[in-house]
């Protein structure tokens, strides 16, 4: 099983330059990091696709966008 920071979820929308629904983002971050893998964060770790979805949305990192939402540069956090 592989395990991946949640920044690496947030560089991968950016560079997608796309709006997600959340199934289309659950789609999105399997085919890219498999669905066996495991997110983690600064703050929590073993979450898989669907936690770290939740994650993301709980720290306000998705801007409306649309039917969907996008991520905005401005909200990754720099440490």
């Amino acid at each position: 099983m592989s395990s991946f920071h949640a920044h690496d979820v947030i560089h991968m929308m950016l560079e997608a330059n796309a709006t997600f629904t959340r199934e289309s983002l659950a789609q999105a971050i399997t085919d890219k990091f498999g669905a066996d893998a495991q997110f983690r964060s600064c703050s929590q770790e073993g979450m898989n696709v669907s936690g770290v979805i939740d994650f993301l949305e709980s720290r306000g990192k998705f801007v409306p966008s649309g039917d969907g939402f996008s991520m905005d540069k401005n909200k990754i956090c720099r440490h």
